[in-house]
């Protein structure tokens, strides 16, 4: 399908590309409190009154868990209002004249959305003076593995695809080719550019460096690229998989976000200061102390799976403190200042599992509140610095339910984000803890059957 893009700032304008370029089905969904799509497909007819509105979807997508359990049974479910997103409009990749476009709620269940959470960080920097900038990069395993071979296996004993691929090697790159061009075209028809891709350290592992863009749509990127990822490689008898640690014989996938400001009004990158000793400006370095000032308590936000703290063991890349420095890849935030133009901060302690609008949300929200306060940042860090805790910053939490507690326990994050979204969203991590505490795995059992 090709055409006039399908993404426009109003309905109408969207409807008739939709038109222009034939489409005869469009896909809708909202994304889940997981950033899992939950979507409905329609002809072109009810997708045109859709756009215009009213539209309405169930409100149990932000109710229930990662596998679909309901978790939340205190209100009765029904369906809500919700509006599409007529800029988030794109070819959908596996059918002919077709169409993807993103929904969320404006109902009651608006507070519990992690999109509409960004979407108030946006308009916040907005009414700062700021325009942001955002990218995702993110590692993900290949396994050779179909749905039901996993499932034979008891998910265990996964086979990797390419087991000999190694990192950054032009030998492994030739047997991921047919692979990785194929993935992009289908990241091509859902206008999702690639920086770079490429090989990375692991059995299976591969890396995708996602394009800078606007906020909301480098969020919607890295949602819909795992999605697509997962179901292109499905097409081809194997499976992507994004958790965060598969296994110890298998590595920690990382999930950074890029991350810049500039003034809305001149484009002027505002991180950067030629006459500051270090190059960085006040604005950087308040915004860079309000991240790590409040990392510890938010980092439910945006590592919000159990398996994820998994990864932030010794051994692993993994940054487990809140601490910053220039070009240093064991820290939390690793400042990139080769010029002025493309100086930015890329946040290392998110996981490839972790939900983009949670993670761009949180650290908008923290870094605006530390240029709101002026927050100072500690010392930068030269070496390695997975063990530091400055002086009076706490360390960051190593289990989600603890991480669950401190943000329920944040002052600070109800009064950025919202009583009634941290109130729920912790709850809903507590909950998930407490489902995956209730497995015992096989490593477990050969550890301790026989010997305690």
């Amino acid at each position: 399908m090709t055409g006039p893009r399908l993404g426009h700032p109003t309905a109408e304008a969207a409807i008739e590309a939709l038109r222009e370029r034939g489409v005869g089905t469009v896909h809708v969904g909202i994304f889940d409190t997981d950033a899992r799509l939950r979507e409905r497909r329609m002809t072109i007819g009810p997708a045109e009154a859709a756009l215009r509105g009213p539209y309405a979807f169930p409100n149990v997508i932000h109710r229930w868990d990662i596998a679909e359990a309901v978790f939340d049974g205190a209100d009765t479910f029904l369906s809500e209002p919700a509006a599409i997103d007529p800029t988030s409009g794109r070819a959908f990749p596996f059918e002919a004249d077709a169409a993807l476009y993103i929904a969320d709620f404006t109902g009651p269940s608006a507070d519990l959305s992690p999109r509409r959470l960004l979407a108030r960080q946006v308009a916040k920097a907005d009414a700062m003076g700021f325009a942001v900038k955002a990218a995702f990069e993110c590692e993900f395993t290949v396994l050779a593995e179909t749905a039901e071979s996993l499932r034979a296996k008891g998910f265990d004993r996964m086979t990797a695809f390419l087991p000999e691929n190694a990192c950054f090697a032009s030998d492994s790159a030739a047997g991921w080719s047919d692979l990785l061009v194929g993935l992009e075209a289908v990241m091509a028809r859902l206008e999702i550019p690639f920086h770079a891709l490429g090989t990375e350290l692991g059995p299976g592992c591969v890396e995708a460096t996602l394009a800078a863009r606007d906020p909301m749509g480098a969020a919607d990127d890295y949602a819909l690229f795992r999605a697509f990822t997962r179901a292109f490689c499905r097409s081809r008898g194997l499976t992507a998989s994004f958790m965060a640690q598969l296994g110890a014989g298998f590595q920690g996938l990382s999930g950074h976000l890029n991350l810049s400001l500039a003034d809305k009004d001149t484009g002027r990158p505002v991180f950067a200061d030629t006459r500051a000793r270090d190059g960085l400006s006040k604005t950087m370095s308040h915004f860079i102390g309000g991240m790590l000032r409040l990392l510890p308590e938010t980092t439910a936000l945006c590592t919000h799976t159990a398996n994820a703290y998994r990864r932030m063991v010794p051994g692993n890349w993994s940054p487990r403190t809140p601490t910053w420095g220039f070009g240093n890849y064991s820290v939390a935030l690793r400042v990139a200042n080769a010029d002025a133009a493309t100086t930015r901060l890329e946040f290392r302690v998110p996981a490839a599992d972790t939900n983009p609008h949670l993670t761009l949300a949180m650290a908008l929200g923290c870094g605006l509140w530390g240029i709101e306060t002026k927050a100072e940042p500690p010392a930068p860090c030269d070496g390695d610095a997975r063990e530091i805790v400055p002086k009076g910053f706490q360390p960051l939490p190593r289990t989600l339910l603890e991480a669950a507690q401190r943000l329920k326990d944040s002052a600070t994050a109800r009064a950025l984000f919202g009583d009634r979204f941290i109130e729920h969203f912790a709850w809903s991590r507590r909950h998930e803890d407490a489902v995956v505490q209730r497995f015992v795995s096989a490593q477990e059992r050969a550890r301790y059957l026989e010997a305690i």
